[in-house]
């Protein structure tokens, strides 16, 4: 089963983004910074990532750095509220794969996901 990893200081956001892609019938992992987030990948590698840029602790631009010094190549999509272009442009630059602006909209999350996976033979 292709595994997705959601990484998100609000419960209620995982909870959201977990409900619209168990129901396509991925399995999920969740952690609620981006230094519980490199643990994870280092312990499941996941197929794919969402993550979000404002956390406490390691926030998502510091989670992208450590997964790239690690040399960890997970396709990664930024979900924030953060509509910056300078925002976007940093996470791009870092090794993200995708945004999504929040509040997010089922069809775009699935489609970013779908289409991240498809490029890893998924």
């Amino acid at each position: 089963m292709t595994s997705i990893l959601i990484v998100d200081d609000a419960a209620f956001a995982r909870r959201m983004l977990r409900k619209i892609l168990q129901a396509d019938g991925y399995e999920i992992l969740e952690a609620s910074n981006g230094r519980e987030g490199l643990e994870m990948v280092r312990a499941h590698t996941p197929d794919c990532v969402l993550t979000d840029i404002l956390m406490p602790d390691v926030d998502g631009f510091g989670f992208l750095e450590m997964l790239r010094a690690e040399k960890f190549e997970v396709p990664t999509i930024i979900i924030s509220a953060d509509i910056q272009d300078a925002s976007r442009d940093r996470g791009m630059e870092l090794g993200a794969t995708g945004f999504i602006n929040k509040p997010v909209k089922q069809n775009e999350v699935l489609m970013a996901v779908r289409e991240a996976c498809k490029h890893q033979g998924l």
